[in-house]
């Protein structure tokens, strides 16, 4: 009963175990890939804008998924991001298709925008 309490006010437990599970396996990548992973981390926190839990959990399994696996099997960290590290974690990012913070955003302006073009009709 408290669990699901405490779910309620703070997101899921499951879903923070396994962030905490994605985030030390990428703390634990040999260099210079736990560079690599590390920085794609911290731009998809600011950059990717999920506020859907599972989705945003996902999107970080799968980062320490590819890069513990570009590791084992020797890949360059610049084969795997490219010649634009910028862009190929913004296409990362964009793979997940949860709701971001931005829709919300987006959603309202439209919405203002329309309300005000309501207004200028009614005046004419």
């Amino acid at each position: 009963m408290a669990a699901k309490w405490i779910e309620a006010l703070t997101g899921s437990l499951e879903q923070k175990k396994q962030y905490k599970n994605a985030k030390g396996r990428i703390d634990a990548l040999p260099e210079p890939h736990r560079t690599a992973a590390g920085a794609m981390h911290r731009y998809l926190m600011y950059y990717g804008g999920v506020t859907d839990g599972d989705t945003l959990t996902q999107m970080f399994v799968d980062l320490a998924d590819l890069w513990e696996r570009a590791s084992i099997d020797g890949i360059p960290v610049g084969e795997i991001t490219g010649d634009d590290p910028v862009d190929f974690t913004e296409t990362f990012a964009q793979s997940y298709a949860g709701t971001r913070w931005i829709d919300k955003e987006r959603a309202r302006l439209a919405e203002a925008i329309a309300t005000a073009r309501r207004h200028e009709e009614e005046r004419s």
